[in-house]
């Protein structure tokens, strides 16, 4: 009997630990599989289990288990009892790449959309444009030059002011925060210059951009500096301006200090004539200091009258105002002075109410070269500049040059009022999105995808020489300025000497350009790093002058001085 039941015993177990073997097998394949948010069935371990996954402990052994993978860290993937690796998890999707309901995808803020289409916009513009020449105020961009320490900016703080631009908290805190730097006869200048070290050095040393309004004119001000360390900055405003107002100190021996040579009175206007500014306002300042004096006022300007007409102003389009910017006389009215004894003329407002705008080319490409990128608070990636040719509008696709990357126009401002379109000629704020900010810099250029501007490292130019130490000569290394981009550069080939009045050939192949010379040469840019075969030119955003006039002007400057400025004729390369 006992040896039946034993028999028995023994027959019956192999099929016990069968059944045993196979609860457990499916047991195991239902705690090794759990449903993936994707809708899929991924095998999952807590070894595989992506971040931030609730993990269940499905017994003591599996949470040892658990514990083990946390510590050997959360994609580890966990051994199987024979020691090799569960060939489950070498599937991809152990490599948590699908989304799980605590991580899911962030959502993309939809993009803005074309509010017109291209020809329709056209035509807006064009009415806008008509109903502002007869009624409306017509916008115009002003560059405040002159030599270091003429009263640039007090001039501008004190007319913002006296034009209800800046309230009575702002004069005050700007009094107050002067006067306790020792500085308080900068108070009116701070409403401008705004940094740190612009306050501490007293001087501008970038370009400051404020908005007034006249009878008949929305005017855009670009405040440059005026110390020679800063004339790329100069440049970069003066190539974003219609007109000039150049500011001169009435003060004995401080007007000269300005105009002779070396002095900035002289470059700035030789500079601003060069980037095509042809309309300017002379404003003889601090007239107070010289006892409103008439004789000291009209010896100014015979001076300046000749020097305008060497340097290719023409007098209708030139005119002089005395004010006194500290006490705010004339600018927007005379006020009780000594210039009431002999001065009946127009007040600097007067002046600047009947500047002409040029006529602006919307038709052609867009063009919109940067002088500013900086981050919005709000509103993504802002860049400020110019608008050269062309039209822009919100949802527009635009492609920044150098370069391959495509940004979309999430916001436009002009004269910080937000417009759903911008036209040439409007000094705007541009706010784009879908573009990393590293892929924009100063200098880049926006444009269509569908009409790029030509990227060149060679050029054909033509240029006029201006007051030279040294002549021109092949090879010579010179610093090339393209609105508010300079670059090192080559004068690789002098082609010819031109006549200045006609433009026919007068030499070809000189071998120097002297002072006054008008002449074709041929540039050609340098890398960033010492010459030879590690140097790679970068190429830069550059039309010829036929093509877009303000896309095809250039500066030339040679150990701190301007040598020469012309136009781009033809992309070499």
């Amino acid at each position: 009997m006992i040896c039946a039941d034993f028999i028995s015993i023994r027959s019956s177990t192999p099929a016990a630990k069968e059944r045993e073997k196979a609860q457990k097998a499916v047991a195991q394949k239902k705690t090794s599989q759990t449903p993936s948010t994707s809708g899929y069935n991924t095998p999952t371990s807590r070894a595989m289990s992506p971040v931030g996954t609730p993990i269940k402990v499905m017994s003591k052994k599996a949470g040892a288990g658990a514990q083990s993978s946390r510590r050997s860290g959360a994609n580890t993937p966990a051994r199987t009892t024979s020691g090799g690796l569960d060939p489950r998890l070498l599937d991809l999707t152990a490599l948590n790449l699908q989304p799980t309901r605590e991580e899911s995808p962030g959502i993309d803020e939809p993009l803005p959309k074309l509010a017109m289409e291209r020809e329709k916009l056209l035509l807006e513009a064009r009415k806008v444009l008509e109903a502002s020449s007869e009624n409306a105020k017509r916008r115009v961009s002003l560059v405040v030059i002159g030599h270091v320490d003429a009263g640039k900016s007090t001039l501008m703080g004190r007319l913002l002011y006296e034009l209800g631009r800046v309230d009575e908290k702002s004069r005050h805190a700007n009094e107050r925060e002067s006067s306790r730097a020792g500085k308080s006869s900068f108070s009116w200048a701070w409403e401008l210059d705004g940094t740190v070290e612009e306050r501490e050095r007293g001087i501008t040393m970038d370009i400051a951009m404020q908005s007034l309004a006249t009878t008949h004119r929305q005017v855009t001000i670009l405040d440059a500096p005026g110390h020679k360390d800063f004339i790329p900055n100069m440049i970069s405003g003066a190539s974003q301006a219609d007109c000039a107002l150049l500011v001169v100190d009435a003060t004995t021996g401080e007007f000269e200090a300005g105009f002779d040579r070396g002095g900035q009175t002289r470059e700035h206007l030789i500079l601003v004539r060069s980037l095509g500014v042809s309309q300017v306002i002379i404003a003889v300042n601090k007239l107070d200091q010289v006892n409103w004096e008439q004789s000291r006022y009209d010896e100014i300007c015979e001076q300046l009258k000749m020097f305008f007409g060497q340097s290719g102003f023409h007098s209708s389009k030139t005119s002089f105002v005395p004010v006194g910017a500290m006490l705010g006389v004339n600018l927007v009215e005379q006020k009780a002075s000594g210039l009431s004894g002999w001065y009946r003329g127009p007040t600097l407002v007067d002046l600047l109410d009947k500047l002409e705008p040029p006529v602006r080319d919307i038709a052609s490409p867009l063009r919109l070269p940067i002088s500013n990128v900086f981050r919005g608070q709000s509103s993504g990636t802002g860049i400020t500049g110019r608008i050269c040719g062309g039209i822009v509008q919100v949802g527009e696709r635009v492609r920044v040059l150098p370069g391959d990357e495509i940004a979309v126009v999430k916001s436009i401002d002009v004269d910080e009022r937000s417009v759903p379109w911008a036209i040439s000629g409007s000094n705007t704020t541009l706010y784009l999105t879908a573009i990393d900010p590293i892929h924009l810099s100063i200098g880049s250029v926006l444009c269509p995808p569908t009409d790029l501007v030509r990227l060149a490292t060679s050029f054909s130019a033509r240029i006029i020489v201006f007051e030279v130490q040294l002549p021109i000569t092949t090879g010579a290394s010179v610093e090339l300025f393209h609105h508010s981009r300079d670059v090192p550069a080559t004068i690789s080939k002098l082609v010819a000497i031109l006549d200045r009045a006609v433009g026919s050939v007068t030499k070809k192949s000189p071998r120097v350009l002297t002072k006054g010379t008008s002449a074709e040469i041929e540039i050609t840019l340098r890398g960033d790093t010492p010459s030879g075969p590690g140097a790679v030119a970068r190429p830069i955003p550059i039309e010829p002058f036929s093509v877009n006039k303000d896309m095809g002007r250039i500066l030339l400057r040679r150990g701190g001085e301007t040598i020469a400025a012309g136009i781009v004729l033809e992309i070499r390369q």
